[in-house]
């Protein structure tokens, strides 16, 4: 039966590999996207931006708060796929 079985789904062999190698990308697409470091050195440079002067506090606080929601989207989603 094992050969039969295989001989009838052969035609669909390039479909499954197709969606294998579908669902790898989507998964490293997920895993950079869900990076928190990225999102953490980008802090770590828009702190040392404010520090030397190159932008003032309305705009670190803007961009820090995008950055802290950012983080918080990040943790939802490592939580949620535990």
């Amino acid at each position: 039966m094992g050969l039969l079985t295989y001989l009838l789904t052969l035609p669909v062999a390039p479909v499954r590999a197709v969606t294998w190698v579908a669902e790898r990308v989507v998964e490293q697409a997920e895993e950079e996207y869900y990076d928190p470091a990225p999102v953490r050195r980008e802090l770590a440079d828009l702190e040392q931006m404010l520090l030397n002067g190159e932008i003032d506090q309305e705009e670190f606080e803007f961009r820090e708060d995008e950055l802290l929601d950012r983080l918080d989207e990040i943790a939802e989603f490592r939580h949620g796929t535990s």
